[in-house]
């Protein structure tokens, strides 16, 4: 059992389901009393120093702040941040969704303190919920401008690339919010990418070695179901990270099925 299984058991029955909705219901209310003029902005970001002279309250406030002032890009943002942290919820279940937004949550106010002066966004915990999304339904479409479709993979290697260059020219309070936003991310995925790459590594040197695969003969196979890359290729398949070997999953079963334990 691991330790998200323990916590689990322990505190699941704490968890808020359908906070995605929540979330964006706030940002609504939010949106709306800015526009009627009944709500000052500048009382909604968080700042470490805001913080330590007492303004606890923007604790909570920072994430309800608007996505956009435009209400077609608003609108847009609500959108895909109510679809991927329902698919994400969906998958994993409530208490793992809230433990990820949790983390993602404490790992920015920390990094608020290295640069107390700095206000924090919460587009980069969007951005994480983002990175999730696409790493475990990487060849989900996007309609882009509602025309062109696009695969969320390649949106997300473009993220990924966009934080890589605010690592390299950013200061160091847009360092400390890419590293921070992008924790949770590594906390949950880590495992998975590296059993990804050390497979993908054996895959290589079987061919460097002359080693012949029909081309029939698929590469991957669910351990519960199993699906091949062969029968259904347009699915996705993953190596759970808390079985001991390396057993591979479709998304069906990735996280729906009893951990191995040798």
């Amino acid at each position: 059992m691991t330790l998200i299984d323990r916590l689990e058991r322990k505190f699941g029955r704490y968890a808020v389901t359908n906070i995605t909705l929540y979330l964006i219901a706030a940002q609504t209310l939010f949106y709306v009393l800015i526009m009627m003029g009944k709500l000052d902005p500048s009382q909604l970001w968080f700042s470490a120093d805001r913080l330590l002279q007492g303004e606890w309250w923007r604790l909570a406030t920072f994430l309800f702040n608007p996505p956009s002032w435009n209400p077609l890009f608003a609108f847009f943002a609500w959108y895909l941040f109510y679809l991927m942290g329902s698919a994400l919820e969906e998958m994993w279940g409530a208490f793992r969704y809230n433990l990820f937004l949790l983390i993602g949550f404490c790992l920015m106010i920390a990094a608020a303190f290295v640069t107390p002066a700095y206000p924090l966004s919460n587009a980069f915990i969007a951005g994480s919920v983002f990175l999730a999304f696409a790493h475990l339904f990487p060849d989900f479409q996007l309609m882009l401008f509602f025309v062109l479709p696009v695969r969320v993979k390649w949106l997300a290697l473009l993220t990924w690339l966009g934080y890589g260059y605010l690592l390299l020219v950013g200061d160091w309070s847009t360092r400390m919010m890419v590293l921070s936003s992008v924790g949770n991310f590594l906390l949950f995925f880590a495992r998975d990418i590296m059993l990804t790459i050390r497979h993908g590594r054996r895959k290589l040197a079987k061919r460097a070695t002359g080693a012949v695969r029909r081309n029939d003969q698929p590469y991957h196979c669910c351990s519960v179901c199993g699906i091949t890359d062969k029968t259904h290729p347009n699915m996705d398949f993953r190596y759970c990270p808390d079985c001991n070997g390396q057993y591979c999953y479709c998304t069906e079963h990735i996280f729906k099925h009893e951990h191995v334990k040798q």
